[in-house]
C-alpha cells in the first residue's frame, strides 16, 4: 500500500508545476488524503467488510469532496487535481498514470447490472466535468475532453470530445473524424 502513495507522490510531482515539494503534497493535495482512505477500504470490502468500507469512504467524500466507491480498482499514481466532485463508481477500474482533473465521473448509465462503470487505461487524460458512463473502454493514452460525455469505447491513443463524445483523433491520424460540429481545441 505504502509503494503506491509513493507512486501516487512521485507521479503528482512529474505532472503538477504547482507542486512544490513532498511534503507540500503530503498535507495539501486531496488526492493522496482520498487514495490512503481508498486503499484502506478496498481491502475491507475485499474481506465482505462492506459498512466498514463504504464508512470509510464517506468519510473520505466528507474530508476531501472526491468520492470513491470501495469497490472501485484503481491502479498506482492516480492523480486527481482540484478533486472536487469526482465520482468514482463501485466496478470502474482504473489503470496506473491517470489524471483526472475536477468534476470527472466514471459512472454507471443505470441499466447494467453487473460491470456497470467503465474501464480506464493507463496513461489517460480525462478533462473537468467529464462523464465516461457505462462498462466501456477507454484505450491507453487516450485524452477526454473536459465536459464531454463519453457512452462508447475510446481506442487507444486517441481524442474524444463532445456531448456525445466522438473520436476525433488518432495518434497516427489515419482516422479523423469530421469535427465542424466541435469545438477543439
Amino acid at each position: 500500500m505504502f509503494k503506491n502513495i509513493r507512486a501516487d507522490i512521485k507521479h503528482i510531482m512529474d505532472t503538477d508545476p504547482a507542486a512544490r515539494n513532498p511534503l507540500e503534497v503530503i498535507f495539501l493535495y486531496p488526492t493522496v488524503h482520498v487514495m490512503i482512505f481508498h486503499r484502506i477500504a478496498h481491502v475491507f470490502y475485499k474481506l465482505k467488510l462492506k459498512f466498514i468500507a463504504r464508512l470509510l469512504s464517506q468519510l473520505s467524500r466528507f474530508l476531501t469532496g472526491v468520492e470513491i466507491h470501495p469497490g472501485a480498482q484503481i491502479g498506482k499514481a492516480l492523480f486527481i487535481d482540484h478533486g472536487m466532485g469526482v465520482v468514482i463508481g463501485e466496478t470502474a477500474e482504473v489503470g496506473d498514470n491517470v489524471i483526472l482533473y475536477q468534476g470527472v465521473t466514471l459512472g454507471g448509465t443505470g441499466k447494467d447490472k453487473g460491470k456497470r462503470h467503465p474501464t480506464i487505461g493507463n496513461n489517460v487524460v480525462i478533462g473537468s466535468g467529464a462523464k465516461v458512463l457505462g462498462p466501456i473502454n477507454i484505450g491507453d493514452g487516450a485524452k477526454i475532453g473536459a465536459n464531454s460525455v463519453v457512452l462508447i469505447d475510446v481506442p487507444p491513443n486517441s481524442t474524444a470530445v463532445g456531448v456525445p463524445a466522438k473520436v476525433v483523433s488518432k495518434a497516427n491520424n489515419s482516422a479523423v473524424i469530421d469535427t465542424t460540429d466541435y469545438w477543439v481545441i
